[in-house]
């Protein structure tokens, strides 16, 4: 299965954040627009639950060339540069899958802003407003961090639950196999003391 999704402006950052659910056996791709070359384009992702919390991905540039790709992987936070102007392709592939579907979540960003010069006050030096821009730019790369932080954390806490259900799952099946030995093992000692003073008595009569 393909699937499509372009999203871009004309000023300013263009992102996507979604989460996917792949189907067994499903390859399913999206679609980023670089309008111009030489933006920053960064894509994260990570395998929310199901079966191992892998993946295959695939990215490739407007003229089909493979730019990244990975088998088997969990998660992956990547930044390059788009060398060709138009449609960048983000595939994930599930068909490793026979009967597990993966829920995938997802981040593309496209830079399409450069940087601007903030208007100065008046009796301002110019080192003045350049320090306050690179403050600025300065925190809004650590936000930037402090957001890939959460979704690293998010997707620990996703898989250590997903942990704590399978183990639960298999107390409990553990508690009723156990169950049924213990009832199979008594009904099995009735039996043989039965057996036992049948044949007892028959000898005795």
């Amino acid at each position: 299965m393909l699937t499509g999704l372009a999203a871009w402006c004309a000023t300013g950052v263009s992102a996507t954040a979604l989460t996917y659910k792949l189907a067994a056996g499903e390859k399913a791709c999206f679609y980023a627009q670089a309008p111009l070359t030489g933006k920053k384009i960064a894509f994260y992702f990570a395998v929310q639950s199901g079966g191992s919390f892998d993946v295959n991905y695939e990215v490739a540039d407007p003229n089909g060339k493979i730019l990244l790709d990975g088998l088997n992987e969990r998660q992956g936070d990547f930044v390059f540069t788009a060398k060709e102007a138009g449609e960048y392709q983000f595939c994930f592939d599930n068909e490793m899958s026979t009967y597990t579907d993966k829920y995938v979540d997802f981040d593309i960003t496209v830079e399409n802003e450069s940087r601007v010069s903030l208007p100065s006050k008046q009796g301002s030096s110019n080192e003045q407003t350049n320090m306050l821009g690179e403050t600025a730019y300065r925190i809004s790369g650590q936000l930037s961090t402090i957001t890939r932080n959460q979704k690293y954390f998010r997707t620990r806490e996703n898989r250590n639950f997903s942990t704590v259900r399978s183990t639960e799952k298999r107390i409990i099946n553990f508690s009723f196999i156990q169950s049924g030995l213990i009832v199979c093992m008594g009904a099995l000692q009735v039996f043989v003391v039965r057996f036992f003073f049948q044949g007892a008595r028959k000898g005795y009569v």
